[in-house]
């Protein structure tokens, strides 16, 4: 029985298989918190949310597939594990398609009484990897937010700086119509008498 708390984050439209998957993890993980969501938008707010360490998809879902999800999996959070537990990839093409998209594995429903067996050996790679894994993790997360917050400075600078280069650009025509053309005696006619 793995003793470590998890955080495992669940994409499924079924109720009925989420609580047969939660039944199966719980043979095996007893501090495992299992979080449900069934739309790409709630998975992308999870996904920020929650940090997870594992990440279950459906492979058909109402309003997008699976593999959408697992690429904002790989975007968001690339070193979680993301697997598939479908009953539709039985097609070997779409099973290696997944791999080679970054999933981790895939599991079919059919054989969801036997899930903690085949979940077990990720499980326990992750709670061993945690005290390795999660410092990097949080790297990972700081370093993007140090990009996005670099991305934002840039983009003001910028704006900034473009506003300087027009101020400087009139300074610059400025001095070249007083260079060709303008001399004293110009500016005192137009302007009146100087004296």
């Amino acid at each position: 029985m793995i003793k470590e708390p998890l955080q495992i984050l669940m994409v499924e439209d079924n109720p009925s298989d989420s609580t047969l998957i939660k039944r199966e993890i719980s043979k095996i993980a007893e501090n495992a918190t299992i979080s449900v969501c069934n739309n790409l938008r709630d998975f992308k707010l999870a996904l920020s949310n929650l940090k997870p360490d594992l990440i279950l998809s459906d492979y058909n879902l109402p309003t997008c597939t699976g593999l959408d999800v697992l690429e904002l999996a790989q975007e968001v959070a690339p070193s979680v594990t993301f697997i598939f537990i479908t009953g539709t990839i039985n097609d070997e093409e779409l099973a290696a398609d997944t791999i080679l998209n970054g999933a981790s594995g895939y599991i079919l429903k059919k054989n969801i009484s036997t899930l903690h067996k085949r979940i077990e050996p990720y499980l326990k790679a992750i709670s061993n990897n945690g005290p390795y894994i999660n410092p990097v993790r949080k790297r990972i997360l700081e370093s993007k937010k140090l990009v996005s917050d670099i991305e934002l400075f840039l983009e003001n600078f910028s704006r900034e700086n473009m506003s300087h280069r027009d101020g400087m650009n009139k300074i610059q025509e400025d001095l070249k119509r007083l260079k060709l053309g303008y001399d004293f005696t110009t500016f005192k006619d137009k302007n009146g008498d100087a004296s």
